[in-house]
């Protein structure tokens, strides 16, 4: 019986591992969505803040910078300037005074509010 038990035991441990490995599995990011933002009206606020002159930004004809690179694909990075976990509230204070997270990025405070930061990275995050 004790042959059975530790057979048994490993089985589920092998079990448990598979299932913990296949929980663990790139599955793709869901869009990640801030209440009461609004993406639109987030594209405005980027064109007019002039995101562009250092951003390639899909929906924003012009400029189109290279400094700060493309923003194309941004919905599904890992991390904004690969610096720091790609989440909704990280990316608003990020969006205000990126400094403030990274004293050495070479992106500047950008005047938003809290409301028009939230905006912009509604429209970030629906750049796929």
């Amino acid at each position: 019986m004790r042959r059975w038990d530790g057979l048994c035991a490993g089985a589920s441990a092998v079990i448990l591992a598979a299932g913990l490995l296949a929980a663990c599995a790139d599955k793709g990011l869901p869009p990640r969505q801030l209440a009461g933002a609004d993406p639109e009206r987030g594209r405005e606020i980027a064109r007019r803040a002039a995101c562009g002159a250092c951003h390639d930004i899909p929906g924003v004809d012009w400029p189109k910078g290279r400094t700060g690179g493309s923003l194309a694909g941004f919905a599904s990075r890992p991390l904004i300037a690969g610096r720091v976990p790609n989440q909704p509230q990280t990316l608003v204070r990020w969006l205000r005074d990126p400094s403030a997270i990274a004293p050495e990025t070479g992106m500047p405070a950008v005047p938003l509010t809290t409301a028009e930061a939230r905006d912009v990275a509604a429209f970030l995050y629906t750049l796929q």
